[in-house]
């Protein structure tokens, strides 16, 4: 079983297509790579992130490290359809590459993200299994 589009077969000449797609999927194409539920959060497309590209990261920012304030290149994770271990070994969500933000391939898309606040506390008699408005938006 699957969990992302990535090349299967002789890099560059021949995608078996095992996974069933020989160039980008349906987000909805593979069951959640994490306890979370998330999806597509690596193969199938590089995705563009917010940070401009650098290699100096500050050591003390641990949680969330945001890249330099201006760049010539954006960051991007997670690896693509075009990944392969002969080549291009970054199928990961850890995996970050860089591009100059006029790029144009079939293998760069973009991750959308927003913070959520925790759920608020439930109120005296609320039922299990109803949710919060908070949550119910999720």
């Amino acid at each position: 079983r699957h969990y992302a589009n990535i090349w299967q077969g002789k890099f560059p000449r021949v995608n078996s297509a095992e996974d069933g797609f020989a160039f980008t999927a349906p987000a909805h194409a593979f069951p959640a790579q994490n306890g979370y539920g998330l999806k597509n959060m690596l193969g199938n497309v590089w995705e563009w992130v917010e940070d401009w590209w650098t290699t100096k990261h500050i050591a003390s920012a641990a949680e969330d490290p945001s890249g330099p304030a201006m760049g010539s290149e954006k960051a991007k994770k997670g690896g693509s359809f075009l990944c392969h271990k002969s080549f291009c070994y970054r199928y990961r969500t850890v995996a970050r590459h860089h591009n100059t933000p006029d790029s144009a391939t079939t293998n760069n898309g973009f991750r959308c993200a927003r913070s959520v606040s925790p759920a608020p506390a439930r109120a005296s008699g609320e039922e299990a299994g109803q949710s919060s408005s908070l949550s119910s938006e999720l």
